[in-house]
């Protein structure tokens, strides 16, 4: 596996001379955060990043995400300007040498949490979802989510949530075939993979569709059109916050086809009514066994990428919640840790 760690650009309190110094570490998953959702990204900007980065001797193989239009899944007659926009950002990716795009077909919200800063036993805190509090939100009343930061204004985003009434999820599967079928064959041709992130959490929240929530959704997914550039992020921490997910038999199936381009790797706790939050990294930890989960990754031969995703923040750090340096440096340790065991000794107990 190859090492990668988040970084949000030059307002990043986490800085790169940092993260080179966490053992390791290979390369960096960024994106550009001031073109407009929906315009092209300008390649001099994706070459000055990967100038930045590479100066400070890191990799720049990996963004995290070219975002996908709203009108793109909603099906607006806008889309097909918006497609080839979209076309012309992957090319632009490829040129400054870009080898997997993360991105996601989330309605409206690329991610839910009710709480920011929830504190556990240990005096850390980590971000957290509580279904109850979820359910209680009427969406036409307006949605306010601490840490969420909201793309439209209120009237905008009720206008949006109306709009997507008339779309179920096979009308969202139809648009997302569109999207796919426009794409995949551009990104194959320049040599760039695909990655679908899954739903976050991977369920149906204020009325909306989702539609990359488990094992069978993928594999719709990667049929819609069978190119190895139609992949996979595969995020244990979104998955595994369905208890329904079998997180490592999905790496495997997925793995062995080699569909699976990104692995986002990170551990979380979670409760029967489907709440849940974010926990550290070691598998005692949480309701995923991380080992298991890494010897999955290595039995089935995966090179790609990966990064530890979030973590909590401990030892006082304050920033982005769950991006924070100190604890996705120990989950990355943590994780290359279990590789390293894994490689040298394998399943010697058994031999």
């Amino acid at each position: 596996m190859r090492m990668t760690f988040r970084w949000y650009g030059e307002d990043d309190p986490v800085s790169l001379a940092y993260i080179r110094q966490i053992p390791g570490m290979d390369g960096i998953v960024s994106a550009i955060y001031d073109v407009p959702v929906g315009e092209i990204w300008p390649l001099e900007k994706l070459q000055a990043l990967k100038r930045r980065i590479e100066g400070a001797g890191l990799k720049f193989e990996v963004v995290e995400s070219v975002p996908v239009h709203e009108d793109i899944k909603l099906g607006k007659p806008s889309r097909e300007r918006l497609i080839a926009n979209y076309q012309q950002s992957v090319r632009n990716c490829a040129a400054a040498g870009v080898k997997v795009i993360c991105y996601n077909f989330m309605p409206v919200f690329d991610w839910t949490r009710t709480e920011m800063a929830r504190p556990l036993p240990d005096g850390s805190n980590t971000l957290a979802f509580d279904t109850e509090v979820v359910e209680k939100i009427d969406p036409g009343e307006g949605i306010a989510l601490p840490g969420w930061d909201a793309s439209y204004r209120p009237d905008e985003l009720k206008r949006v949530l109306a709009e997507y009434r008339e779309i179920d999820e096979e009308k969202l599967w139809s648009n997302l075939e569109v999207f796919l079928k426009a794409v995949i064959p551009v990104a194959e041709s320049c040599g760039v993979r695909m990655a679908m992130h899954p739903d976050d959490p991977p369920r149906p929240i204020f009325g909306l569709p989702r539609i990359i929530k488990n094992r069978d959704d993928y594999l719709r997914m990667v049929r819609t059109v069978d190119s190895p550039a139609n992949a996979i992020t595969l995020c244990s921490g979104s998955l595994g916050a369905d208890p329904a997910n079998d997180v490592e038999a999905m790496v495997r199936e997925f793995g062995a086809i080699d569909r699976i381009a990104f692995a986002h790797l990170r551990n979380v706790s979670v409760n029967a009514d489907g709440s849940f939050y974010e926990s550290g990294h070691l598998s005692r930890d949480g309701s995923l066994d991380m080992a298991r989960l890494v010897k999955a990754y290595h039995d089935v031969g995966f090179t790609g990428y990966f990064r530890p995703d979030h973590g909590r923040m401990i030892w006082g750090e304050t920033g982005k919640p769950g991006y924070g340096l100190y604890d996705r440096a120990l989950g990355a340790v943590y994780l290359n840790g279990l590789w390293e065991a894994i490689d040298k000794f394998g399943d010697a107990r058994r031999s």
